[in-house]
């Protein structure tokens, strides 16, 4: 046969060869890790959970999820083992004391719509107002009944239809 009608069967069974051992190795590296895990040791499902475990068997782990709360995982459900500082400071909050660029929200949302503090009121008057476009209800009253004024619609008092 010839050596180019072979040479892509080699580079196929090669790349099949490397991805099968990286596969291996990840998974030697996962059990290996799983095997690290002892009684108290702190761990985060690949759920995204973190417990401690209290029990280790052969093909589970038994962890307490909250105080006094266990549960029973299969050993490859436990996607990382973490060391005591990280775990203590991911759960607890343990040693985060470095400051937070995030700012901070208020309980409830009435200091985002109170009333600026600055005085609107002038000298001798009580109460400020502001002009918010609106006419007040003695204004309309006034341009309603005006004499020789139309209504808007064309409809007169009364009348169902226009003129």
């Amino acid at each position: 046969m010839n050596l180019v009608t072979l040479l892509p069967f080699i580079v196929l069974i090669g790349a099949m060869f490397l991805m099968t051992r990286s596969a291996k190795k990840k998974q030697q590296a996962a059990a290996q890790m799983r095997d690290q895990m002892t009684p108290g040791t702190g761990v985060r499902t690949i759920g995204g959970m973190y417990a401690t475990v209290k029990e280790v068997g052969d093909d589970t782990v038994t962890l307490e999820v909250a105080p006094g709360v266990h549960a029973i995982y299969a050993k490859n459900a436990i996607g990382a083992v973490l060391e005591d500082a990280e775990y203590n400071r991911i759960v607890h909050g343990v040693g985060h004391d470095e400051p937070t660029d995030t700012p901070v929200v208020p309980d409830d949302a009435s200091s985002l719509t109170e009333a600026p503090k600055t005085d609107l009121a002038k000298d001798g008057d009580e109460s400020p107002k502001l002009d918010l476009g609106k006419k007040d209800a003695s204004d309309e009253d006034a341009s309603e009944n005006a004499p020789g004024d139309e209504p808007k619609d064309g409809k007169a008092d009364g009348e169902a239809g226009a003129k």
